[in-house]
């Protein structure tokens, strides 16, 4: 397994991450375990922060938090400056109640309720990045009601397509999100948003697929905002001061993985856009970027504790772990791919090839196929890493089983960041109608 970050195999052969040995964390705080690289997190954000200084350019770094949204991830996201992107009253909900400055926040979505667009402008939010006409309309409504004039940007789908999973790839044409840049849509909501009495419109927004190991979609997308600004600026006077090209860079999963440093995407982002927006005589606009598994994927490691196994000669061997699916929905949804080690024997040479296998009651939920590991016992301790993006963040409670603690670990020490569920928290909201109170029996 790569050890990313401040991971390390200590002395007794265990693996450590940010100076803690996991396999006094798996005894402190119990299996799964989601485990963050406090550093780490904090390296990757001063990275795109760096690299744009370095630029010159005019710059916001906004953290994607779908990625992994916890009021302590705000807190280190707001304390590295940088901005935040939610995508749900829930999203908002929760950096709010970190203390996360509303005007530094931005709010996505393609279907934004009444009721939270009413909540993210009482809160006093940064942007709206609009993402249709439905929305576009609602908000210039509400913003009106309230006295308040909005700043937007608007979601362009400019027909870019990243080399990625289909099921991630939302820049090309035929997308949920956003306007389209080819049928005209993404002109007449430029046309109609300049009009609007309480929207300010601030430029257009453009996200071309996740996971991307290379720059060209990026250089492209540039190219097509700013040949879409420059049209708009000729035929409805109306210039845009900002910029934004999304996320979407890579990070290290597997062997075969090869993304490239953070600056190098920021450069090739900043280059493309003084270029294609100097060869249009156009006013420099302020560039906006949302990485979120970027930041906090290879951040995060989850820990397991080895159940039971079923070996099938000739065919393969599983071995079990006390999580899976509901922790990490990844494999099932994505086919996605991990790397693991056995935490508590980590210097250990590899002697069999196994599958790992997830708890839940399905044939589908396995973590990893085809790992090689030290002859697997009951009672050892699995960690997989790059587990820090879409894993706390999509885990369910699916054959009612508790979602797993997370820490946050640096210099030595371990702080809980969200509690384990507890069986009263899986019953919380249950009701039993009054009808239900007495079980009859059935004659």
């Amino acid at each position: 397994m790569h050890l990313h970050g401040t991971s390390r195999v200590n002395a007794l052969g265990h693996l450590e991450v940010g100076g803690v040995d996991t396999t006094e964390l798996a005894a402190r705080y119990g299996t799964p375990l989601y485990v963050v690289d406090e550093a780490l997190v904090r390296r990757r954000c001063r990275e795109f922060v760096d690299a744009f200084q370095a630029s010159g350019l005019k710059f916001q770094v906004a953290y994607a938090s779908k990625a992994f949204c916890v009021m302590a991830m705000c807190r280190i996201v707001a304390e590295e400056g940088l901005s935040l992107d939610v995508v749900s009253d829930g999203e908002l909900f929760t950096a709010l109640q970190a203390g996360f400055p509303p005007e530094r926040i931005h709010f996505h979505g393609n279907n934004k309720t009444p009721a939270e667009i009413e909540m993210a402008l009482d809160a006093g939010v940064g942007c709206f990045v609009v993402d249709n006409f439905t929305e576009l309309r609602m908000l210039d409504a509400i913003a009106g009601s309230k006295g308040k004039r909005v700043p937007i940007l608007l979601r362009i789908t400019p027909g870019v397509e990243a080399h990625t999973h289909e099921y991630i790839s939302t820049g090309q044409i035929d997308s949920k999100f956003g306007f389209d840049l080819g049928n005209g849509a993404a002109f007449e909501a430029v046309k109609e948003s300049a009009a609007a009495n309480h929207l300010l419109l601030l430029g257009v927004h453009s996200h071309i697929g996740s996971q991307i190991f290379e720059v060209e979609g990026f250089r492209v997308a540039a190219e097509k905002v700013a040949q879409f600004a420059s049209q708009v600026r000729d035929e409805l006077n109306v210039v845009f001061s900002v910029i934004n090209l999304g996320g979407g860079f890579g990070i290290r999963y597997v062997d075969g993985d090869t993304p490239l440093p953070m600056s190098t995407y920021v450069e090739a982002i900043a280059e493309a856009v003084k270029t294609r927006f100097e060869a249009v005589s156009y006013p420099m606009p302020e560039i906006w970027i949302e990485p979120g598994r970027s930041i906090v994927g290879d951040a995060g490691t989850t820990l397991y504790t080895v159940g039971t196994n079923k070996d099938i000669p000739g065919v393969r061997k599983y071995v079990s772990v006390d999580g899976g699916m509901t922790d990490n929905p990844r494999p099932a949804l994505y086919q996605s791919q991990y790397e693991a080690m056995l935490a508590n024997r980590a210097s250990e040479p590899s002697q069999e090839t196994v599958s790992i296998a997830g708890k839940c009651c399905e044939s589908g939920d396995m973590l990893i196929w085809d790992v090689e590991l030290p002859l697997v016992e009951t009672g050892d301790i699995l960690a997989v890493a790059s587990t820090g993006a879409y894993n706390y963040s999509m885990a369910s409670n699916y054959n009612r089983i508790r979602r797993p603690a997370v820490v946050f670990v640096k210099d030595g020490m371990a702080d809980m960041a969200v509690k384990r569920e507890t069986y009263e928290d899986l019953v919380r909201n249950d009701v039993v109608p009054e009808r239900m109170k007495q079980i009859q029996p059935v004659r």
